[in-house]
């Protein structure tokens, strides 16, 4: 008799999960596991919440997974609690880019996880297991942006790949200048003329589309500020930059993910998110 149910799935995942924690063999060892790059054992992992496929736990350190996503609990048996509480069938996960820099691995994909989510990943790999995991994650839009675009579609393809140190380079100093210290004489340098593709939900198209949107917030008294870059990500053309801020006087953490050609800032995704207050955090990692 075939079964689907979510439920059976995730209790299975669940299962694996405990099972490497406590360290009991279970269905993959490392030396069974197939030869994968961290980019596909890190989009194996993340299908696996929508599929139940327990086999991808393996690529999880089960001594050592810290968690910065703060409304789950530290470690394997976190991941398996937040498994075992999704509404049955409800999982879904698709990974529409995947990047790699160096021990790290991070992803944008269209959840449904809790309801319909865009998330950015970022997981680091030690000898080759996944022993730490950062997210954001933003609710899914009822609508499209302005310029009729959502917030995962667009661009895909990775090239450039000499110039990965360059365009990383770039990005951090655009959010340096212009998002952390409001250096707007600068904003034009960072773009080729007012091409400007933008993923942003409330943003349209063009640089003049950013400059109009900056311009409606101001005047429903709505301000977003970058404090602090806590990381920067890239592989070839795409450039990903965590910031620490605020949006509306709430504490966020800002994803924003770029696409550099030829030097110049290209096109733009982003997610935002809350940072709760620590009495509501399950780990004590912190958010970054």
């Amino acid at each position: 008799m075939k079964t689907n149910s979510f439920k059976s799935t995730a209790a299975l995942l669940a299962a694996g999960i405990t099972l490497f924690a406590s360290g009991q063999s279970a269905a993959l060892t490392n030396k069974e596991i197939p030869t994968m790059t961290p980019t596909t054992k890190v989009t194996a992992l993340l299908k696996s919440i929508e599929t139940g496929d327990s086999a991808p736990v393996a690529f999880i350190n089960p001594h050592k997974y810290i968690q910065h996503n703060l409304a789950v609990g530290d470690g394997l048996e976190g991941f398996g609690a937040v498994l075992k509480a999704l509404p049955e069938g409800s999982a879904r996960a698709n990974t529409v880019r995947a990047f790699r820099d160096g021990d790290y691995v991070f992803t944008h994909t269209e959840y449904n996880f809790f309801g319909p989510k865009i998330g950015f990943d970022i997981f680091r790999f030690e000898n080759d297991l996944i022993v730490e995991h950062w997210d954001n994650l933003q609710e899914t839009p009822a609508r499209l942006n302005p310029s009729n675009r959502s917030m995962i579609d667009g661009s895909t393809k990775i090239f450039d790949l000499d110039k990965t140190d360059e365009n990383k380079k770039r990005v951090e100093q655009f959010i340096d200048d212009i998002l952390v210290n409001g250096r707007m004489e600068k904003l034009a340098s960072y773009f080729d003329g007012d091409n400007y593709i933008q993923h942003n939900p409330q943003i349209g198209d063009r640089l003049s589309g950013l400059g109009a949107a900056l311009d409606a917030m101001a005047k429903q008294g709505i301000t977003m500020k970058y404090d602090r870059i806590h990381k920067v990500l890239g592989e070839g053309n795409f450039v990903l930059v965590v910031s620490e801020g605020t949006l509306g006087g709430v504490h966020s953490s800002f994803y924003d993910l770029f696409r550099v050609e030829d030097g110049k800032i290209a096109e733009h995704w982003d997610t935002i998110e809350a940072i709760p207050p620590q009495s509501e955090w399950k780990n004590d990692n912190g958010k970054f």
